[in-house]
């Protein structure tokens, strides 16, 4: 598993050099003086990073900067899809793994792993929407990167909780494949804090989640978690098929329920593998022998690549009925669907995303709040 060590160059804006996500990387990095580098302004780091492309990949370049875009918002979701209406936090674009279905290969157009410096609005941004917000709000960290691949060194998640653990309508979730959480096993106030693992079985995981930790350390992590009062979520997306894959996919669940209390696992997502056009053009010259796109998948309405909807359909009712026949606890959802392929998995439907929202938050507030 790859991790901060790592990384082979940081490059820092000089005004942020008293920012603490940039103290602490400069002060936990092993790299010496000449491949650390700072620079004054987007032109001058624009030239720094022309001079690296031919010496580094992307992955090893560690970028420290302000980001003045929106930090904080709402999934855009996806055209006519049922979407959970989950909040996302801008903290870092890129991240260490090199998953060859990973959607920022074709949706980031930067170089280096690009992490913002100035967070401290994070906070103050989500008290005041959860205060004037009567409803059950999901925000997390891992839309645009990994959340803790190295934030035993940024710091922000321990930042977040410590703002956020005592409000009872907010579920912050962390996502990440690594097996990252002993920094965080000591907080003493958790609050509602989610420590999510993206799973998937291990021929999977060797095929496509290149640099990640593997299916045993990523549930070992999550039963620390668990162990240490977090609630725990889990995401089976993208769900690739094979020859007996759905054999393998059972035998994850089954394992999942070897090491974890299903009563704190909040919430358990299902998606199958989708790509954008356009994606497969670009990951055939990162990922020359992959095989992903080599699978039939078709235009759906919402203009991704996918597996036929009766076969999405098997797949989804076959893991819900394996999940639930260990629990009903967790509330098991679909990612990025349409109304019918609910109602053929689940035997309803919503009209809207914000229905599916008021449903998974009545949902949490009286099997989790209560």
């Amino acid at each position: 598993m790859k991790t901060f060590n790592d990384i082979k160059k940081i490059i820092y804006c000089e005004s942020e050099i008293s920012s603490p996500i940039v103290q602490r990387a400069l002060k936990r990095t092993g790299l010496s003086d000449e491949n650390i580098a700072s620079f004054r302004n987007e032109e001058n780091l624009g030239e720094i990073i022309e001079n690296l492309k031919a010496s580094f990949l992307s992955k090893e370049i560690l970028v420290l900067k302000r980001f003045e875009g929106r930090k904080f918002q709402k999934c855009p979701g996806s055209p006519q899809m049922i979407c959970c209406n989950y909040y996302l936090l801008n903290t870092c674009f890129n991240c260490f793994y090199n998953c060859t279905y990973c959607f920022l290969n074709s949706y980031l157009n930067s170089y280096g792993i690009i992490q913002f410096t100035n967070l401290e609005e994070l906070v103050p941004s989500i008290r005041s929407f959860a205060e004037t917000n009567n409803k059950i709000l999901r925000v997390g960290t891992g839309e645009y990167t990994d959340s803790l691949m190295y934030d035993d060194i940024t710091g922000i998640a321990e930042m977040l909780i410590n703002g956020t653990s005592e409000l009872e309508n907010v579920f912050m979730e962390f996502k990440t494949k690594s097996n990252k959480v002993d920094h965080l096993l000591d907080i003493e106030k958790k609050g509602n804090t989610v420590l999510a693992w993206t799973l998937n079985t291990p021929k999977n995981i060797e095929l496509y989640e290149e640099d990640t930790s593997s299916l045993e350390d990523r549930l070992t992590a999550a039963r620390k978690a668990q162990d240490s009062g977090f609630l725990i979520a889990l995401h089976f997306d993208p769900i690739i098929a094979y020859e007996d894959f759905l054999d393998d996919y059972y035998s994850v669940v089954e394992k999942i329920f070897e090491y974890l209390n299903p009563e704190s696992i909040v919430w358990i997502s299902l998606g199958c593998f989708r790509y954008s056009p356009g994606f497969k053009d670009i990951i055939k010259h990162q990922f020359p022998d992959e095989k992903l796109t080599k699978g039939e998948l078709f235009p759906s309405i919402d203009g991704k690549y996918k597996y036929l909807k009766q076969e999405r359909i098997n797949i989804f009712k076959s893991m819900k009925d394996k999940i639930k026949s260990f629990t009903d606890k967790p509330y098991i959802y679909l990612c990025m669907e349409d109304s019918q392929i609910w109602k053929d998995v689940f035997g309803y439907e919503f009209s809207v995303s914000e229905d599916l929202e008021q449903h998974m938050g009545d949902y949490l507030k009286n099997k989790f709040l209560q």
